[in-house]
């Protein structure tokens, strides 16, 4: 049987649990005041900081679950979103409108492949905790 990894543990959640080679792990904006452009932005930031933590990138995204409070910002999302996911490396995506915390307008979660020759305890004591 193989090990579960679970980095940054709470009571009520872990930042990131690794199984088998495969991340799980979620972002919220860390700054909520933000529009919805600055929200996905800091969110797709924090991804790729999570990824390099856990010894993965953006090629390796299998699935990415997006939570918005409107469905409006949908064109707003996918304007960053095309942009910063790498041209033939899309995870499977799905997008649903979602009752968010106040003042949050997006929530993604994320699945992705890790290096087997990876150490993902580096540097994870420097990561900000989430609410």
């Amino acid at each position: 049987m193989s090990e579960i990894q679970r980095h940054g543990v709470t009571r009520r959640w872990s930042d990131a649990v690794i199984h088998q080679g495969t991340a799980h792990f979620v972002e919220v904006a860390d700054d909520p005041e933000q529009d919805i452009h600055g929200q996905v932005a800091q969110v797709l930031a924090q991804i790729d900081g999570r990824l390099a933590l856990i010894g993965s990138d953006r090629t390796r995204l299998l699935q990415v679950l997006i939570y918005l409070s409107d469905l409006a910002d949908g064109p707003a999302l996918n304007a960053l979103w095309d942009t910063w996911v790498p041209e033939g490396h899309a995870p499977a995506r799905a997008c649903v409108q979602a009752g968010l915390a106040p003042r949050y307008r997006v929530e993604m979660v994320i699945t992705a492949a890790v290096l087997a020759s990876h150490s993902p305890l580096v540097g994870w004591d420097s990561v900000p905790p989430r609410l």
